[in-house]
């Protein structure tokens, strides 16, 4: 399955309510002004169903997870096949009774599920109680063929760490694509928050330099309330973006507003980018065997 020469993606940046119904309708109509904008690739953001719950440990959320598939890929395979589009979405996936995963599902143009990503690092910090939660990802760092090119769909956390990126290129990705969920604690001053941003948005953009692909990072906005009362909640920083090959951002959100960032790509900087930075190529594997331990001692 070849890939467009050029490749027009978008990404939804949006707020969420405790109103399920309302968080999807407002997706899908992002969905929709994308396509009408001739996107051919939407991502979404990450449980971009639901308010972010993680602030607390609550069994009664679990009430939340579904099947893949089941409602909500169901709705958005119709919704990719009416557009002829490609849609990225993450859900609250159910596997069985006492088994839930933070999954992105990968809608194809034809409405077929194209593939799944199930999160692999599962972060457990203050107001991010995701082990409580989910299961850590069983099917490993595989990107996702689809008619638009081959994904390589990572979670959230998953931003922080080189070996995912790393993989999922070696592996062919042609785009790197993460569903996220990240914000400030309000009580942090002006130069925490920052910096935790400006971090999030360099490690990114150095995992599109290290591998010579596109990235697409998809984040939520707006005040999240702590459900317990023990925190100030969650300021999502938003800050979306799409960056090249060479780490150039082409297209980024603010901290504040919903919006839709679509950018034109063209599919065959990455095999320049790659020609003239070949890092692959000088990588030395003979050396590397300690990665696989958890530290050098």
């Amino acid at each position: 399955m070849s890939s467009p020469a050029n490749l027009t993606v978008a990404l939804v940046q949006q707020s969420n309510t405790d109103n399920a119904e309302q968080n999807m309708a407002k997706s899908i109509a992002g969905i929709r002004d994308a396509a009408s904008q001739g996107a051919q690739l939407v991502v979404l953001q990450e449980l971009h169903r639901s308010l972010y719950f993680c602030q607390t440990e609550d069994v009664d959320v679990f009430d939340l997870a579904e099947t893949i598939p089941g409602p909500s890929s169901n709705v958005l395979g119709e919704l990719a096949k009416e557009l002829g589009i490609v849609i990225v979405a993450s859900l609250f996936e159910k596997r069985a009774t006492g088994l839930y995963h933070n999954t992105a599902v990968v809608l194809e143009k034809d409405g077929t599920i194209a593939g799944k990503y199930r999160k692999m690092h599962i972060p457990d910090d203050p107001g991010f109680y995701e082990k409580f939660y989910f299961t850590p990802g069983d099917l490993g760092f595989e990107p996702i063929q689809t008619s638009v090119g081959k994904l390589g769909v990572l979670v959230c956390w998953d931003q922080w760490f080189p070996e995912a990126a790393r993989l999922m290129a070696m592996a062919g990705a042609e785009l790197l694509i993460y569903p996220t969920a990240i914000g400030w604690d309000p009580r942090d001053d002006e130069g925490e928050q920052t910096r935790q941003k400006d971090a999030w948005v360099i490690s990114q953009r150095a995992h599109a330099v290290a591998n010579g692909v596109p990235v697409i990072s998809c984040n939520r906005v707006g005040h999240e309330s702590d459900p317990s009362g023990q925190s100030d909640g969650i300021q999502f920083w938003g800050n979306s973006f799409i960056a090249g090959p060479q780490g150039e951002l082409l297209a980024e959100a603010n901290n504040t507003d919903e919006q839709l960032l679509l950018v034109e790509l063209d599919q065959k900087r990455s095999e320049n980018v790659r020609r003239i930075w070949p890092y692959f190529r000088d990588r030395r594997i003979d050396h590397y065997q300690d990665l696989t331990k958890i530290y050098r001692d």
